[in-house]
């Protein structure tokens, strides 16, 4: 189930009907992340640069290369932070490009069933930017854990695992169901989101196609929704 929903969504990635909702998630992810790569440098520029411009003079002249070496640093760190930021910043995308997404799945993948209902403007943004700062404490948590080879890596998987399946998946249900009836959907199936979460996660971690996640993400977990609906209709008669 799993696979198939991430085979379909990989097919219908860049379909003619998926190109508005592409470019539009594209534009703005990579807005986003260049404001927080000058956001960061600022942050760097004040207040790490005027500290090692003081340490500097007082080394002798053969350790200039020290600040080089610093810049270099900062730079990596940069990156590094910016690569955290990436499933952040998919949270807030989503938010507001999954019902274009949900919409061409639909009318692509399944005509004959009802379109859904796109979730209101104001409460899909309150949802984003609560699920974008859990996300951030999440990601917090995982640089914490950098000191420990091996471990930082399993968090930053499970913790965008769990975080990504359960924000794509709830926004995919609640296009046919209330939040309620979202959320105890997903808990029923803790285990299959969970773990199509994974997918999700590892295309975060690949650089450049980590930019479509909110695309990606969007679509598979719709087809994830529709084929656990149809799994638990089919099975509702026989638990009567």
């Amino acid at each position: 189930m799993i696979l198939d929903a991430a085979r379909a969504a990989a097919r219908q990635l860049f379909s003619p009907p998926f190109r508005g909702a592409f470019f539009k998630s594209l534009g703005l992810t990579i807005l986003i992340l260049a404001g927080l790569w000058f956001a960061l440098q600022r942050l760097f520029d004040t207040y790490a640069m005027p500290w090692l411009d003081a340490l500097i003079p007082g080394l002798p002249a053969w350790a200039g290369w020290l600040g080089l070496a610093a810049a270099i640093v900062a730079g990596l760190g940069l990156a590094v932070a910016l690569a955290l930021l990436v499933a952040p910043v998919t949270a807030i995308v989503a938010g507001i490009f999954l019902d274009d997404v949900a919409e061409a799945v639909e009318r692509e993948s399944y005509p004959q069933d009802p379109p859904g209902k796109a979730v209101p403007l104001m409460r899909s943004i309150v949802l984003s930017l609560k699920f974008f700062s859990v996300v951030i404490l999440g990601n917090l948590l995982a640089l914490l854990l950098l000191l420990l080879p091996g471990v930082n890596l399993i968090a930053f998987f499970v913790l965008n695992a769990y975080l990504l399946s359960r924000e794509f998946f709830e926004f995919a249900a609640m296009r046919f169901r209330n939040e309620a009836d979202a959320k105890a959907l997903r808990r029923r199936h803790a285990g299959t989101v969970f773990l199509a979460g994974f997918v999700i996660a590892a295309f975060v971690a690949i650089p450049l196609l980590n930019l479509l996640t909110p695309l990606f993400a969007a679509a598979m977990m719709v087809h994830l929704h529709k084929m656990i609906s149809a799994r638990e209709a089919a099975a509702a008669p026989h638990g009567r």
